[in-house]
Parts: structure tokens; sequence; C-alpha cells
């Protein structure tokens, strides 16, 4: 038995219970248990066997194998699978459902691998509306219009936020759009007045999600969780306004790409920002891109400021999640907002 694998299981599933999602909480309990007497799952989790429970959480083990399983639920090539899985207006029996995805594990463990092989994207949309605040707080203290550069993007969803409506506890704001992101919100409000005007965008990923390709634009639904229905409303919806907008994600190394690309430019604000990424960095890679950052604030000056801004765990606390701004000239680190890991809830801070 693999007792730190085991563990990031049932930690997961705690996570999961947490985050509202009842049915993915009890299938890691039993994808542990199944674990435990060497049963299918343990052969998927193997590569991440010799590593402790901090790495295989930080690698988020767990969810690779629950991406994987929903990625061949919504390819229907297990139809079995498919019926058991939670569909709109259907009750859900996750006991059911792990009977067929322990065959699955067995049936399909090679595309199942291939699948895991790879750190997961989530592109979660309303992560755009954890960021919000910041995006405005820059906008209201420069008064510039906005050079928006996104590290880690995925699909680069997230690339479109001033494009999607927003919804913060009954204040609105945003345009019309079909991508709408509700949130319980509480503290106050950031400036929703400030003058938007984004003249500016790019992104990159180290392996980019090509929206054009159905299987990577599957693999990107498929780390939605299957019971949270809007979060799969929503993301479907942002894909729709991506392709419509021909969005583009450079497949590049974060660190080279920001020293390239994202440096200060007179009449206008850069900023640099990205959303659950730095835990998935080794530390060297973490060092380098603080470094590149520090390089151009230094450069930064106030008709050309230069802004970053992320929405990360706190240091050495995975748990957590909060959105943090550092603005140059000066340079002073703000914690913005303690928010959900899918947006579902921002406090901001006073």
């Amino acid at each position: 038995m693999d007792n730190a694998s085991s563990q990031s299981l049932r930690l997961q599933a705690k996570a999961c219970a947490a985050l509202g999602s009842p049915f993915h909480a009890r299938l890691l309990e039993l994808a542990a248990d199944d674990l435990e007497v060497g049963g299918p799952t343990a052969a998927l989790m193997a590569p991440w066997a010799g590593e402790d429970l901090r790495a295989q959480m930080a690698a988020a083990v767990p969810l690779r194998l629950l991406g994987a399983l929903h990625d061949v639920v919504l390819s229907g090539d297990d139809p079995a699978l498919a019926d058991a899985y939670p569909k709109p207006g259907k009750d859900f029996d996750a006991d059911r459902a792990w009977l067929q995805a322990r065959r699955a594990l067995a049936d399909h463990a090679a595309r199942l691998a291939a699948f895991m092989d790879h750190e997961p994207q989530t592109n979660e949309v309303r992560r755009s509306l954890c960021l919000l605040g910041g995006f405005l707080t820059i906008a209201a203290e420069t008064g510039l219009p906005l050079r928006c550069f996104e590290i880690a993007a995925s699909a680069g969803l997230n690339l479109n936020w001033d494009r999607y409506r927003y919804d913060l506890g009954g204040h609105g704001w945003g345009p019309r759009s079909a991508v709408q992101l509700p949130t319980d919100w509480s503290g106050p409000l950031p400036p929703l007045a400030a003058k938007v005007e984004v003249i500016e965008r790019a992104a990159c990923d180290r392996r980019p999600v090509d929206l054009a390709d159905p299987v990577q634009r599957r693999r990107l639904q498929a780390y939605v969780w299957p019971d949270q229905f809007e979060r799969l409303e929503r993301i479907r919806a942002a894909i729709d306004v991506a392709l419509d907008r021909g969005v583009q994600v450079e497949s590049a190394d974060a660190v080279d790409w920001t020293r390239r690309v994202a440096g200060p430019q007179p009449g206008a604000v850069t900023v640099l920002y990205h959303s659950v990424f730095w835990q998935y960095m080794p530390p060297e890679s973490q060092a380098a891109l603080h470094q590149a950052i520090e390089e151009h604030a230094k450069s930064a000056t106030p008709k050309a400021p230069f802004a970053w801004l992320c929405m990360e765990p706190p240091p050495g606390n995975l748990a957590g999640m909060e959105v943090r701004l550092r603005l140059w000239p000066g340079g002073e680190e703000r914690v913005l907002a303690d928010v959900h890991p899918h947006g579902a809830a921002v406090a901001l801070r006073a």
C-alpha cells in the first residue's frame, strides 16, 4: 500500500466535499479504498508512488485521476460509465458510478495514464472574477489603458476577462455577454467606475490548449467537476467567446516569454497576471520569474507603470487562495482579497 497516495486521495476528497462536489468526494474515497487493496487505482498512481503527500498534492495527482475519468465520459467512448455519471435533473449515485469507474480504470488504463501524465490545466473562468478587483484597482490608480499579459494561460479563457458580465453580490460590471460570472461577494466593492480600456492582450503557456482541436477542448472541460453543471455551462460559453475572438496562446516558457514581451511601455500600464500556477513551478523557475519581474519593475515609471497581479495560495499554505497585487513605481505588495479557488466567493479586503 502506498500511504502517501492513499492520503492524497482522501485529502482531495475532503477538498471536493468542501468545494461543492459530493460526487467527486465519494469517488475519491472509494478510489483510496481500491488503492489500498492493490486495485487498478494503484497502477495509475504508480508514477507518483515515491513522492510524499505534499508533492502529490502540489502535482494535483488526485485531480489528474478525476479528470482522466471525466474525459472518457465526455468522449462517449464508454457509454456505461457515462450513464453512471451526474446529469442535470437526474439523481446520481457515486457508489454505482464507482463500479463503472473501477472497471474503466482497467479497460482504459493506457489512455488514462497518458491523460494523467500532463499536469492539470483547469482554466476556471470565474478566476477572472477573482482578479477583476485587481484590474479595476490598476485602472483606477494609473488612469491608463491596460496591456494584459497572462502566463500559464492554458486556453486563454481568462484573457477575455473584460468581455464577461460580472455580478458582485447584486452590483454588475462588464458588457452584455454569454458568459455570466456571479459570486458570493463580501467586503467593499472595487472601483467599478474606473475606465477600463484593454489595448493589448497576449498569453503564453508551456503546453497551450488548442480550442480548435475537439480533443483538447474536451480535456479542458474534463477538469470541471461533473456534478457542477453551471461551471460546465460557463466554460463552454467562454470557449465559444475565445473561438469567436480568435484568442491565441503562445507556446513558450513563462520566464523567457515574460522577459521578451512584458516590459513596460509609455502610455499604458503593463499587467502581468496568472492564477493557480505558481505552485506547479520548480523553485528555480519561481526564482527566475521573480527576477524577470523585478527587472521590468526597475524600468517602470509613472508614464509606463508595471503591475504584477496574481491569484495564488498564500506562501506555505496550499489550502487557501488570495489575490495579490504589486504596482510599480512603488511596488508594495497588497493582498486584495481572499477567494474561493473556483471564484464562488470573493472577500475583498478593506
